[in-house]
């Protein structure tokens, strides 16, 4: 993800990415990253819950508006509410 980042990035475009890794994300650096503390997998929150998936979409847009340092890595303060999901292996 960071490689297209920083293509897009290098036409002009300003881009954030979504990250549910932090320690993947300090190693490949994209431009700039929102982390959100939530499970492998949901980086938006769970299926069908539209107030969280509004809330992480609008603090992307938000972080990408405030970070002026390239290969930032912001943490939402959004948190995950309920119980795990259960893992699919």
């Amino acid at each position: 993800m960071g490689l297209v980042s920083r293509a897009i990035e290098a036409e002009g475009i300003p881009t954030i990415g979504i990250t549910i890794s932090r320690k993947m994300t300090e190693a490949i650096r994209p431009p700039r990253s929102l982390f959100v503390d939530f499970p492998m997998g949901r980086p938006m929150g769970r299926a069908f819950d539209n107030r969280t998936q509004r809330a992480v979409l609008k603090e992307a847009l938000k972080t990408l508006e405030d970070i002026t340092e390239p290969g930032s890595i912001v943490d939402s303060p959004i948190k995950w509410k309920g119980p795990l999901p259960e893992s699919s292996a």
